[in-house]
């Protein structure tokens, strides 16, 4: 009987290749072939572990073109495994697309975790992240890059965004005029020997890496969370430039319950709103239909 196939998402190093773990290693060994997105990147990895798999490049200009290759292997019962450059495979780059069709003709996948600069990049900031987005990379052209801004900076949760260092100078001076408020962080060369966090308000962070004139190293800018007020006053902005008002806490609870809403949903979608602590719009709710 044919063994079905297996196709292996396998996280890398972001920077340190002390952070692969034995699964990983045993997992690129094991394959019948490695796709890739940069033979030359993936070699440099097999190298450093000694393993002689196969590699075949696989990034987003020939994904397309390979995916019914990859399966029609898969259901001969074949072993790959797809790699990024560094990182978590399937995270803003074109693996996902052989997962999703993997997935569809009913094959195994698995996932094998490694380093994320997503995460990492979080923790290191040191900001609030009980909710957050990953944007990836931002248009880069400045109108577009500060709309895309604009629309962002409603969502109440940190945001999480890459860049190259020869425009995070321009990208930072953007969420300082779309997010003046915010703090942000620029993460910069995580995992590895000159690993940096700078962290500052918008305006002056950008200021600050303006001074520097060369920025080297990849990088991650996490920007903070709204506050209540500012999720408050982008709100009522927004509805004044649609010619409409903006409900008060307690008017938008008082419409939620004429509508028949529980208050626990109430609870739960006016939180998000008003970007406050559910138990306390809850209390609200409790007391304005009470009253």
């Amino acid at each position: 009987m044919q063994s079905q196939g297996l196709l292996s998402m396998v996280g890398t190093p972001i920077g340190n290749l002390s952070d692969i773990s034995t699964r990983v290693a045993e997992t690129l060994a094991a394959s019948d072939v490695i796709l890739c997105e940069d033979t030359r990147v993936t070699g440099r990895l097999l190298a450093h572990l000694e393993i002689h798999t196969t590699l075949v490049r696989c990034d987003e200009n020939v994904i397309a073109s390979r995916v019914n290759e990859v399966l029609e292997r898969l259901e001969r019962g074949e072993h790959i495994s797809f790699v990024s450059d560094a990182g978590m495979p399937g995270v803003s780059d074109p693996g996902q697309r052989l997962v999703d069709a993997a997935l569809d003709a009913g094959l195994r996948v698995e996932v094998i975790p490694g380093p994320s600069a997503v995460t990492c990049a979080l923790v290191a900031s040191g900001l609030a992240m009980e909710h957050f987005y990953f944007e990836g990379f931002l248009p880069r052209r400045e109108k577009e890059q500060c709309q895309r801004l604009t629309e962002l900076a409603f969502i109440p949760g940190a945001l999480v965004i890459y860049e190259s260092p020869r425009r995070v100078a321009a990208t930072l001076s953007n969420i300082a005029a779309v997010m003046p408020e915010r703090r942000v962080a620029l993460v910069r060369e995580l995992t590895k020997l000159h690993e940096e966090v700078v962290r500052d308000v918008a305006p002056s962070l950008a200021q600050t890496i303006a001074a520097r004139g060369e920025v080297r190293g990849e990088c991650v800018i996490v920007i903070a969370a709204p506050t209540e007020d500012e999720s408050k006053n982008r709100v009522r902005a927004f509805l004044a430039e649609q010619g409409q008002v903006a409900p008060t806490l307690e008017e938008a609870i008082a419409q939620g319950l004429a509508a028949g809403e529980s208050k626990t949903a109430l609870a739960k979608r006016l939180a998000k709103t008003f970007s406050m602590p559910r138990g306390e719009v809850y209390d609200r709710i409790v007391s304005v239909s009470a009253g």
